[in-house]
């Protein structure tokens, strides 16, 4: 009896410590899972985090080419502002041109290379530089004399040469802002740009062909 007894006793200690060890064990597989878990968590955040810095800094690296390219189409437009002047220059003595015309090319100067100038005022300054070629490449048609004149021969294909620049960097350009404008229309990037408040960048739209004036005094 009093054997019986013990041996019942020792099956509830075995009983009770395999109950034990059971908790015990549940217990470290919850905490390896709460673990794997939060490692996950946490390279899930991580990896937003890089992937917001990447879309991030794609924004700002095309922000800034598109920014670097129209500078460099100011500085185009600059230069042929100074052909003009020196077009201007080699016809005066066969057409009259008024004092606002340099006052003119003065001012479109100064726009174009203005830290200000953006999209809107590239274009003013290509249309109305455009105007006054147009007016000089009419002088240059209407005088035999300056058809033949080197100087004047010389600085209309150097005013070529600069119209072939300015065109392949708005091509750039437009290029570049295509590429950060989809951005900021397509999923998950355009998240990214509301978060940060971007707006689309402005296309330049210039005209295909210089415009000829039918008049020759300006």
């Amino acid at each position: 009896m009093h054997a019986s007894q013990e041996n019942r006793n020792k099956i509830g200690h075995l009983q009770g410590k395999n109950k034990r060890t059971e908790v015990d064990s549940l217990s470290g597989d919850i905490v390896i899972i709460e673990i794997i878990i939060a490692i996950v968590l946490i390279l899930v955040v991580i990896g937003l985090i890089l992937y917001f810095v990447g879309i991030y800094n794609r924004f700002f690296n095309l922000k800034n080419s598109a920014e670097s390219t129209l500078g460099q189409i100011k500085v185009a437009m600059k230069k042929r502002l100074d052909m003009i002047e020196q077009l201007l220059g080699a016809v005066k003595s066969y057409a009259k041109f008024e004092k606002e015309t340099l006052e003119k090319i003065t001012s479109l100067r100064a726009s174009v290379l203005s830290s200000g100038a953006g999209a809107k005022e590239v274009e003013r300054v290509e249309r109305e530089s455009r105007a006054l070629l147009g007016n000089l490449y009419a002088v240059a048609e209407a005088y035999p004399d300056l058809k033949t004149s080197t100087t004047v021969t010389n600085l209309m294909d150097s005013v070529k040469g600069v119209e072939t620049e300015i065109a392949r960097q708005r091509y750039t350009y437009n290029n570049i802002c295509q590429q950060f404008n989809t951005m900021l229309d397509t999923i998950p990037s355009n998240f990214v740009g509301r978060i940060i408040g971007l707006l689309k960048l402005p296309y330049l739209e210039f005209e295909g062909e210089i415009e000829r004036a039918p008049k020759v005094e300006f």
